[in-house]
């Protein structure tokens, strides 16, 4: 069985499939490849605004209509905004399949921003804006991408500021669509035991009529790094840490050994060298993590963890000792296939989540013009070797070259 099929609709718009015989329910996304980058300095939070506006009136519906239109048959309707994409998403049985594509096309494409809307969803967003602040583990992952891509929109919040959120309107929102919008810019991505010719003809019914549009937009680059550190007293007891650095772009072939890397260090895996050494070992963290996030042009690594402010630079010391052991000292076989299984055993796992599959899809198209199958990938796996971990380790993980932000208690700052 074919792992996926593509099909290009003459607007540009991009339909990709994969069918799952045995399942009962239909994962649809619209996926366009506008994120909160894309924004001007006055326009920050936008594209977060514009994915919470689509749900509150089309030209055909109101909010209510919106809400209910999937939720009466069981359905899902959710949406989500990155730093380079926005999606609309649904999930249903697949018997009632048209029903998902019809209103995600509708909310994606002919919302109207009613006025009276824009002025409830500002406070509701503010309030959001208010519960992130609220909770340090989540304040300090934005703060720090603002440490690392200073003075560039990737490192901007991506709910924007309160004062940007307050003088939104329903032009700014037209105005940034407009902008924005481009059709060979758009995957519509489906799994379900629909026939591909099927699946097609649902997309077509509601998008083929849709005009062709392109953009002009320009994504600037962030500029040269250069490493900080910051610590910044708040009003808890626990010390919050961010450490990391920019890393490799999307299509920069270290990508995969450096996923490989960080997930030895600080991946799912409860066996994470990071876990097994301040958790297991010294008790000093309750959780910690490593992350790597590629973007068009650039990437990030993070590192995040919370502990006792008296553990911070024993926790620091040993995070230290990890990324150096892992520069100086290179994987044994038995360590580069154990690392190499794990990854597999992982990825394949992921796939299984066809709600996830269906998003993968959608970002892969736009961000490669393809998807790799589960065994180009482990091919790519296999052909990696110590000596390429290890210059990739002394390259990214020297930890001169990382900036740290660090939230401490109030009385600890000093």
């Amino acid at each position: 069985m074919e792992e996926y099929r593509l099909h290009t609709l003459p607007n540009g718009i991009r339909v990709v499939h994969k069918q799952v015989p045995h399942t009962q329910i239909a994962h649809w996304g619209i996926m366009l490849d506008i994120g909160s980058r894309d924004e001007q300095p006055h326009q920050q939070g936008l594209a977060h605004f514009w994915e919470h506006m689509a749900f509150k009136g089309t030209q055909k519906r109101k909010s209510y209509h919106i809400i209910n239109r999937l939720e009466t048959v069981g359905g899902e309707l959710n949406a989500y905004t990155t730093k380079e994409k926005v999606c609309f998403h649904a999930s249903l049985l697949a018997s009632h399949s048209d029903k998902a594509i019809e209103l995600l096309s509708d909310i994606t494409f002919h919302s109207i921003f009613p006025e009276k809307q824009i002025e409830k969803e500002r406070g509701v967003i503010l309030e959001e804006m208010a519960m992130y602040h609220d909770s340090p583990e989540d304040a300090i992952q934005d703060d720090f991408d603002e440490l690392v891509f200073q003075n560039h929109q990737l490192g901007k919040n991506i709910l924007g500021t309160a004062e940007s959120v307050r003088s939104f309107g329903r032009n700014d929102l037209q105005t940034f669509i407009a902008d924005n919008l481009d059709t060979e810019r758009i995957v519509v991505s489906l799994v379900s035991n629909l026939p591909f010719n099927k699946a097609v003809k649902q997309a077509e019914k509601y998008l083929y009529d849709l005009p062709h549009s392109t953009s002009q937009r320009i994504r600037t680059s962030p500029s040269i790094y250069v490493p900080q550190t910051l610590r910044v007293a708040r009003g808890m007891t626990q010390t919050q840490v961010a450490m990391g650095r920019p890393a490799y772009a999307m299509m920069d072939e270290k990508r995969l050994p450096f996923f490989m890397l960080i997930n030895l260090l600080g991946g799912p895996g409860m066996n994470s060298r990071f876990n097994m050494t301040l958790r297991e070992k010294y008790g000093l963290v309750y959780s910690i993590e490593a992350t790597y996030a590629p973007f068009l042009d650039t990437g990030f690594l993070g590192v995040f963890f919370g502990t006792e402010p008296k553990n911070l630079d024993r926790a620091m010391q040993l995070i230290h000792r990890e990324l150096r052991q892992v520069r100086e000292k290179p994987l044994t076989t038995i360590q580069l296939r154990n690392l190499k299984v794990q990854l597999m055993g992982q990825l394949a796992m992921s796939e299984e989540g066809n709600q996830s599959f269906m998003l993968m899809m959608a970002k892969s198209i736009l961000d490669t013009g393809k998807i790799d199958s589960l065994e180009e990938i482990f091919r790519e796996i296999e052909a990696v070797t110590a000596s390429q971990l290890q210059d990739i380790a002394q390259e990214m993980l020297d930890e001169s070259q990382w900036s740290s932000l660090c939230f401490v208690p109030e009385d600890d700052s000093k």
